[in-house]
Parts: C-alpha cells; sequence; structure tokens
C-alpha cells in the first residue's frame, strides 16, 4: 500500500481537488486517493477522520503522516519529488513566467469562478456572459496564446513540455468547454490537449461513476 494519502473532493466539482491530482500524476507519485463528498451531512466528520490537524478542505497530501494542504504546496512538492523530470520550465525565466502565470491563477480570476462553476457534467449553450466574466477569459486567452506561440515548436502544452502549469489551468478549460464558449483556434487547441492526458482521462471517468450532486 502507498504511504501517500490524497485527500479529495467530488471529481466532478473540485476544481482544487483536480489540480492537486493532476499534481501527483504528473510527476508519478505513489498514493492512495479518498474522495469525501462535499456538502454533505458527513462531510465534517469525514474531514476530521482523514485530516485531523489540517484544514477542513480539500485537496490534502499526506506524506508519512505529513499533511501538505494548499494546492500550490500540493504542487511544489510534486514537482520537486517528481519521478518524470521537471515539471517546472528549465530556463530560469521561462520557470519564472510559469509559476507567475500559476499564481495569477491561483489568486485571481474570481468572476470566472463564481460564475461558471467547475462541472464536468456541464454543457450549456452559449450565452451572454457578465462583463466581469468576459474579462477573466479575455485574461487567460491572452495568457495562453503568448505561452503557445513562444513555445508551440516544443510540445502542445503552454511551455510547450508538459509542466505544472497543466494542472493548474485543467479546470480552466472544463469551466470554458461547460458553457460551450468560443476560443481562439490556439486556445481551443490548448483545451483538446489537456483533455487528451491520461490522468484527465482517467478523472472524468472517476467523475462519471460518482453519484453526488451538488446544485449549481
Amino acid at each position: 500500500m502507498s504511504e501517500n494519502l490524497l485527500i479529495l473532493g467530488n471529481k466532478r466539482y473540485s476544481s482544487w481537488s483536480l489540480r492537486g491530482y493532476l499534481a501527483c500524476e504528473f510527476a508519478g507519485l505513489s498514493f492512495e486517493e479518498v474522495v469525501i463528498p462535499l456538502f454533505r451531512p458527513e462531510t465534517p466528520s469525514l474531514m476530521t477522520k482523514y485530516i485531523p490537524t489540517g484544514p477542513a478542505r480539500v485537496p490534502v497530501l499526506i506524506v508519512d503522516g505529513h499533511e501538505i494542504w494548499d494546492t500550490m504546496a500540493i504542487i511544489e512538492y510534486a514537482a520537486e519529488n517528481s519521478l518524470h523530470g521537471r515539471l517546472w520550465p528549465e530556463d530560469r525565466f521561462d520557470r519564472a513566467w510559469a509559476r507567475s502565470i500559476a499564481a495569477e491563477m491561483h489568486s485571481g480570476f474570481v468572476a470566472l469562478r463564481s460564475y461558471i462553476p467547475m462541472n464536468l457534467d456541464r454543457l450549456d449553450p452559449p450565452s451572454v456572459l457578465p462583463e466581469d466574466v468576459q474579462a477573466d477569459i479575455a485574461r487567460i486567452e491572452k495568457i495562453w496564446t503568448d505561452c503557445r506561440q513562444a513555445f508551440s515548436a516544443n510540445g502542445p502544452y503552454l511551455f510547450g513540455k508538459l509542466s505544472m502549469v497543466e494542472a493548474v489551468f485543467a479546470p480552466v478549460a472544463i469551466r470554458l468547454r461547460s458553457q460551450s464558449i468560443t476560443l481562439p483556434t490556439i486556445c481551443d487547441e490548448y483545451v483538446d490537449a489537456i483533455y487528451a492526458l491520461p490522468a484527465f482521462k482517467q478523472w472524468q471517468r472517476d467523475a462519471a461513476e460518482e453519484n453526488w450532486i451538488i446544485c449549481q
């Protein structure tokens, strides 16, 4: 049995859990999953059972009894202990660029996250979005376009090769696709690349088997 335990929320809805999961998968870490259904009567007791000293939120990675919470901390731990080589760009300025956009995603885009919750079952027709949501989407398109134009020769991801920024932006890809939002071709191709990731596909399959429903 793995010595690592990854505590997650519902795979259909939990964007931060998806980020932590992808980070650990990209790094090739061995872990056992525990999925805690969110917003249910049993949620608090399950949080206490599996995360006795950490915060009552997911994801949490437990390694040899040490709790690592906050998705960015999990991402950094996974990158530092990767079995699959570097998961941040090798060049120091490219690496700073990657960390900058990851941090921007981690702390920003509140309008997008509030208006379009992650839901892997959702596929709405195109609609008129509030101005602040449109502004968030325009910024994401700019980030993705700049990165793809700079690094497309090296592979299909934002910095060419697979990196932790894919874990960070995967839930955004779901949000945009769930609203049938028309993207520039270069951005739409990037969403396709995320959806084609084996770890992402596994997450989708697991989410489809869940019976928990959260009204959104």
